[in-house]
């Protein structure tokens, strides 16, 4: 091996190991709890989510359960004491309101999904507690985007 060829390998070696650590770090494996997602996803299957990827319509996200997370006074809360859920994205901002699949959206007066707002719903409506009841959710209580399912 030559000596030129032999620092780019030194060299690289560190980098490769800050791009390993920034992945592992922006990613979490969740649980599914409950049918709201069948079939796509059932009680027990494990899902690895990546924190840093952007909702998107299509895309499965882990979010906050409206009303469950830290306080208003500052408090940031530990992850794991807090109560999340998984959900299709159905509109994010500037997409027009999905009046007639989202009852809880029916009266709203703005023809766009707002700044900071998600339409988010399960896959199996009649066990789902999403948007068609709740309305929209919050963008920034969004934990991630799930990947794959892990077997």
């Amino acid at each position: 091996m030559s000596r030129k060829r032999f620092r780019w390998v030194v060299t690289a070696v560190p980098a490769l190991a800050l791009t390993a650590a920034w992945l592992v770090r922006g990613l979490i494996v969740v649980t599914v709890a409950g049918p709201s997602m069948e079939p796509a996803h059932r009680h027990g299957d494990r899902l690895l989510a990546w924190r840093r990827r952007r909702p998107a319509v299509g895309r499965v996200v882990v979010v906050e359960i409206p009303g469950t997370g830290p306080s208003s006074a500052g408090d940031t809360g530990d992850l794991a004491d807090r109560y999340w859920m998984i959900k299709r994205v159905a509109a994010v901002p500037g997409d027009p309101v999905p009046r007639e699949r989202v009852p809880a959206l029916s009266d709203v007066p703005e023809e766009r999904v707002p700044s900071g707002r998600l339409v988010l719903l399960g896959d199996n409506s009649e066990f789902s507690r999403d948007s068609r009841r709740m309305g929209y959710f919050a963008a920034d209580r969004v934990l991630g985007t799930v990947l794959c399912r892990l077997w």
